[in-house]
Formats: C-alpha cells, structure tokens, sequence
C-alpha cells in the first residue's frame, strides 16, 4: 500500500506508550490527539510563555497538504485552556526535520486563575489534514533545516 498520509510515533518516544490518533466518527474531519506525558499548564500570567504539550508524533503527507492543529470544543469551557497561535500548522516538510524529527506539540494558555493538570493519555486536541494552492507566481525554493519555529531562519 503506498503511504499517502498519516501519523508515526517520533524519535524519543518509541518506548512511551504514544497512540495513534483517531477519528471517532465516520464524519468527523480531525484525528483527536493525545498528550504523551503528563504535565501542568499554569494560569495565565503576563508575559508568560505558552506551554508547549507533547504528543509524541510526527504526521506525513502529500505535496500540496498540511496538518491542521486544533484546540478541543470543550477545552476552553472546561479547562480553561485556548491554543496560543488559535491553530497551527504543521508543514509537510516539518516532518523528519534534523532539530526534533517533526515531532508536533499544542501551544497552550490556561485562561483560569488555577493551574491545569493535563495527563498523559488526554485528549489535547484535534489534527485535520487539510489541501492547499499556491499563486500562479510562486517561487518558493527554500529548504526547511530545522524544527520548530525555523521558518523564516
């Protein structure tokens, strides 16, 4: 069978116990995606960083796609907890990157005046993958050389 997309446990984590995602309905558009260990999203402070909860994956896919990182409906409600970026994107070449292997992270703020404590096996968030088009003009040639947040480096 040719691999079209998909998800595999990143290096680090072979032995963690990491699950696929999985989507629950035959309708449902995302994957839902679990946290990898466990860990604490303190409440919101100024100036604070996002926290950055592992899942233990990296995602492959098609030229032309990218994997869509989505906050969980219930979680600002119920945990108090909003994706810093509101989505991220994970791009095809993001995967197998020299700096962390394309292993994908959610980016947390807890909005709540206590802390979150978020245990491993939660569902965290959801992960769609989604097509893209490019401009008549594009010329984008660059090479990704590292993991997150090297883009524009």
């Amino acid at each position: 069978m040719e691999r079209k997309r998909g998800f595999e446990v990143a290096k680090g984590f072979e032995n963690a116990g990491i699950h696929m995602p999985e989507r629950k309905t035959k309708y449902s558009a995302g994957y839902d995606v679990e946290a990898a260990e466990d860990c604490v999203i303190p409440a919101f402070s100024l100036g604070q960083k996002p926290t950055l909860v592992k899942t233990g994956l990296k995602a492959y896919m098609q030229d032309g796609e990218y994997l869509m990182l989505c906050n969980r409906s219930s979680n600002p409600g119920k945990k108090g907890l909003v994706m810093a970026n509101s989505i991220g994107i994970i791009d095809k070449d993001y995967y197998g990157n020299p700096d962390n292997d394309g292993h994908f992270m959610f980016a947390f703020f807890n909005i709540k005046a206590e802390d979150v404590e978020i245990k491993k096996g939660d569902v965290i968030g959801q992960a769609i993958f989604c097509k893209y088009d490019v401009t008549d003009d594009d010329k984008a040639q660059g090479e990704r050389l590292g993991g997150f947040g090297s883009t524009s480096k």
